[in-house]
């Protein structure tokens, strides 16, 4: 649903959302900024107020609801900044990294951080290379890469972080089963914490946690 007249608050609205207004306000300007690069830089096909609520900030409210209040994160593959740039303004009590390991999208995410005045750092680089020098709670993940490969990414790197939360589609089972297979879950604990409607699909989006079994 295209309204050449919405506005972020009327979509918004839409969704029962409610939020304070100076976070409506940063919100606004970050998706004037994602757009005015998505027109030199594929970061979204998400380019009007409908979609980037009924996608964007839906999915970085699930997320937000299962993060603890001042955890440190690193958002995983941030691409255009979500979860994590819209975490930033939706819960500034949390110490959020972005990361990307494409230079391009990384330069336009601290463009994009530096015009909205968040303190939000930004690491060019691969999230198993920031792991070897920091600790994070919790890494969010959104559209990266099928759990297989994300479970080989960081199998050495559960010292350094607690859990992983991943939004994934309905081909969750598909890829735990795959999983499973390989052996990459057999000391992990993977949790369904959510499922919503994916927005235009007879589909739910699911978030996932995944973290250490509790040792007996």
């Amino acid at each position: 649903m295209k309204l050449p007249d919405d506005t972020l608050a009327a979509a918004l609205s839409r969704h029962r959302i409610e939020l304070p207004e100076p976070q409506i306000g940063l919100l606004e300007k970050y998706c004037a900024l994602v757009w005015e690069w998505n027109e030199k830089i594929n970061l979204t096909r998400h380019t009007d107020y409908e979609k980037f609520v009924g996608r964007d900030v839906i999915d970085s409210l699930a997320f937000a609801e299962f993060i603890g209040q001042g955890e440190k994160v690193l958002d995983v593959g941030s691409g255009g900044g979500v979860p994590g740039a819209v975490l930033a303004i939706v819960r500034p009590d949390l110490s959020i990294v972005l990361s990307d390991s494409t230079g391009k999208k990384a330069k336009v995410l601290e463009d994009i951080v530096a015009r909205l005045g968040l303190k939000t750092p930004v690491f060019h680089g691969s999230a198993q290379d920031l792991l070897k020098r920091k600790r994070f709670d919790t890494l969010t993940v959104r559209a990266v890469a099928p759990l297989k490969k994300l479970l080989e990414w960081f199998k050495n790197d559960w010292n350094a972080f607690g859990r992983l939360l991943v939004l994934k589609g309905p081909a969750w089972i598909e890829e735990r089963g795959e999983a499973r297979h390989f052996g990459l879950l057999k000391n992990l604990a993977l949790r369904k914490l959510k499922s919503y409607p994916l927005p235009g699909t007879e589909s739910d989006s699911v978030l996932l946690a995944i973290g250490p079994r509790p040792k007996a």
